[in-house]
């Protein structure tokens, strides 16, 4: 297939483009770096350095919607909320425009999105079917997936990827515990009894491909592992993986003062199930943590 896809050269989008290309597909890679996208994406990948680029002509079998401002780099102020809102949802729509324009349309649309779209969930256990939560989290990710969903009035099969917590040992929060857990410097979140909800690096792939494939795959999907836990469990856990105890606790105070209301991401959760790709039939490969955990940490060893 000829695949365009946005924000290819995060984490998750270098890696999937890695898949893609071994599945014989061709690439092209919306990115604000577009110098770089051979680089971080693979030589035979396409760069493309704007939506101005998308001509009525260009022709895409499928296109994936990554794009986003990392929603945990720095404190929200009203202006990084306004920079989250634009960097997902405006150019969503933008890109949606520009299909819209297309004289040949995809015939399939994948877009990001998050678990935050339940909020804090507490204890209640989570499906596709779940009610949207209140906070800005939830707000921002309902905004987000109503301007996806235009793709779905145009024609295409459209899925919504609500993604969890991606374990890598490339980046993101794994690689960022690693060295103070290592050190016998972990520490659980708070009570440590908000859930988690996580999904290994090599399951967050295969979902993608599966929902590529799969003809009657449709609308939102939990793009997280069948086990969630609390972070107390997996303080414990990645302690046990990396053979070092865990016993500290950064208080719920502290990050409050330091995050201002970002620190809901880390304070509050969401206890998750994958129950729509499981009832297609995918198969998890990391269902349970420690198994998911001792992998990725072995991987880089």
């Amino acid at each position: 297939m000829q695949i365009l896809i946005t924000g290819g050269t995060g984490l998750i989008g270098r890696r999937l483009c890695a898949a893609l290309i071994a599945g014989g597909h061709e690439l092209t890679v919306l990115s604000r770096r577009p110098q770089q996208v051979a680089q971080l994406c693979g030589n035979n990948v396409k760069p493309m350095s704007s939506l101005d680029e998308y001509l009525p002509d260009s022709r895409f079998d499928a296109v994936i919607n990554l794009v986003g401002e990392p929603i945990v780099d720095a404190r929200w102020t009203e202006r990084r909320k306004q920079l989250l809102r634009q960097s997902r949802i405006e150019l969503t729509e933008a890109l949606l425009q520009k299909i819209h324009q297309a004289r040949y349309r995809p015939k399939v649309f994948l877009s990001g999105s998050a678990i935050g779209f339940y909020g804090d969930g507490g204890d209640v256990l989570l499906s596709e079917q779940s009610a949207a939560g209140g906070d800005f989290g939830a707000h921002l990710c309902v905004d987000w997936e109503a301007a996806a969903m235009t793709a779905a009035s145009l024609g295409l099969r459209t899925c919504i990827l609500r993604t969890g917590l991606v374990l890598d040992s490339a980046g993101g929060m794994l690689k960022k515990m690693r060295l103070p857990f290592s050190l016998g410097l972990g520490a659980r979140i708070g009570h440590g009894r908000q859930w988690m909800s996580w999904i290994h690096i090599q399951d967050y792939i295969a979902i993608v491909l599966f929902l590529l494939e799969h003809e009657n795959a449709a609308g939102c999907f939990n793009m997280v592992a069948p086990e969630p836990v609390t972070n107390r469990q997996f303080t414990r856990l990645l302690g046990k993986a990396l053979h070092r105890p865990a016993i500290f606790v950064a208080p719920a105070l502290l990050l409050k003062l330091a995050m201002g209301e970002m620190s809901e991401l880390l304070l509050g959760g969401q206890r998750v199930v994958p129950a729509k790709i499981q009832t297609l039939g995918y198969v998890f490969r990391y269902p349970s943590l420690l198994p998911a955990l001792t992998d990725l940490l072995q991987s880089t060893s």
